[in-house]
C-alpha cells in the first residue's frame, strides 16, 4: 500500500477541477505539493487559499518537454524527489474530427497526450533512479471508453492515455512504481472554458468560440462531481493499486452494454492455415499478459 505521508506530489492542471481537489487531499496526507498549472493568476489564487507552507506553485506548459524539466528541476530543488505524478491537466474542444484542423490536433494531442508522456518521460526515471518507490497517476476520462462523434481529438487523445497507463503499470511494478488510469465523468471544473487558455500560435483555422454552447457547458459542469470527492476516491484507488480507477458509478451499466456490443462483433469464421500455430502464439501472449497484470496488483 502506497504510503503518502513525507512524499513531494507535482499535480498537473493543479489549480483547478481534479487538479486542487488532489492538491487539497495530498496536503491532508503529509505531502509536500507542486501546482503545476498554465494559468499563473490561478495558481496564485490556489496557492493562497491553501494556507500550507508544504505547497508551491509552477508555471509550466506540459506540452514542452524543456519546461516540464524545469518545473522537475525547480519542484525537487525545494522539495526533493518526486515520487508521486499527477497527469492531470487536460483541455477540450467540443467538435468533430472533420470539423477540427490541424492546429486543434496539435494543441489537445500536446496538452491531452504528449502531457502526460512528458510527465512520465520526466519524472520517472527520476522515480527509479532514487529507488523510494513512487506512483504515477494520468486522468484519462470516460470518453476514453465511450466515444461518440463529439469530441473526436478529446475522445482520441484520451483512448491513448489509457494504453499509455496500462504498458507503464506492468514494466513499472517490477520497480515498486504504482500506475493508475483515473476515468472520471461530468466533473465541476472548467474544461468547458479551454478556448481561454489556448495559444496564439496555434490558432491558425480555429472555430469561432460558441458563447452559447460554452454558457451550456458551463451549466452542465456546475452539477459535476467536486474534486473533493473524487480526489479522496484516486487516492482510496491508489491504496488498493487499482489499475482503473472509475471514481463515479455513472457510467457502470453502460460500459458493460457496450463491451457486450463489442464482443458481438466477432465472428465465427472457419480456421485458415496457421490458425493452430498463432492460437499457440497468442496463448503464450495470453498467459504472459494474465501473469503481469497479476504482478502488478501485488506490486505496490
Amino acid at each position: 500500500m502506497i504510503d503518502f505521508a513525507g512524499r513531494t506530489a507535482f499535480v498537473t492542471g493543479g489549480a483547478n477541477g481534479v487538479g486542487i481537489g488532489l492538491v487539497r487531499a495530498l496536503l491532508a496526507e503529509g505531502c509536500k505539493v507542486a501546482i503545476a498549472d498554465i494559468r499563473e493568476d490561478h495558481i496564485e489564487r490556489a496557492v493562497k487559499s491553501l494556507d500550507n507552507r508544504e505547497v508551491m506553485g509552477v508555471q509550466v506548459n506540459v506540452s514542452s518537454r524543456e519546461e516540464m524539466v524545469r518545473a522537475a528541476d525547480e519542484v525537487e530543488a525545494k522539495f526533493g524527489p518526486v515520487t508521486l505524478l499527477f497527469n492531470n491537466a487536460g483541455v477540450n474542444l467540443f467538435q468533430s474530427v472533420e470539423d477540427s484542423s490541424w492546429s486543434d490536433w496539435d494543441w489537445l494531442m500536446g496538452v491531452n497526450l504528449h502531457g502526460p508522456i512528458n510527465g512520465c518521460m520526466t519524472f520517472v526515471p527520476r522515480m527509479i533512479a532514487h529507488g523510494k518507490g513512487g506512483y504515477v497517476v494520468n486522468t484519462a476520462s470516460m470518453a476514453g471508453w465511450l466515444a461518440s462523434g463529439s469530441p473526436g481529438i478529446y475522445n482520441t487523445t484520451k483512448f491513448a492515455v489509457r494504453g499509455l497507463s496500462e504498458s507503464l503499470r506492468h514494466s513499472l511494478a517490477p520497480k515498486g512504481i504504482g500506475v493508475s488510469c483515473v476515468c472520471p465523468g461530468l466533473v465541476k471544473s472548467l474544461i468547458y472554458a479551454s478556448d481561454d487558455i489556448r495559444p496564439d500560435g496555434l490558432m491558425a483555422d480555429a472555430r469561432p468560440v460558441d458563447h452559447e454552447n460554452v454558457k451550456r457547458l458551463a451549466g452542465m459542469h456546475e452539477v459535476g462531481m467536486e474534486p473533493d470527492v473524487i480526489a479522496e476516491r484516486i487516492l482510496q484507488g491508489m491504496r488498493e493499486n487499482q489499475a482503473y480507477i472509475f471514481p463515479m458509478p455513472d457510467h457502470k451499466e453502460e460500459l458493460a452494454e457496450y463491451f457486450q456490443e463489442v464482443l458481438g462483433d466477432y465472428r465465427d469464421y472457419p480456421e485458415d492455415q496457421g490458425y493452430d500455430e498463432r492460437i499457440r502464439i497468442e496463448g503464450l501472449r495470453r498467459q504472459s499478459y494474465k501473469t503481469a497484470r497479476e504482478a502488478a496488483r501485488k506490486a505496490t
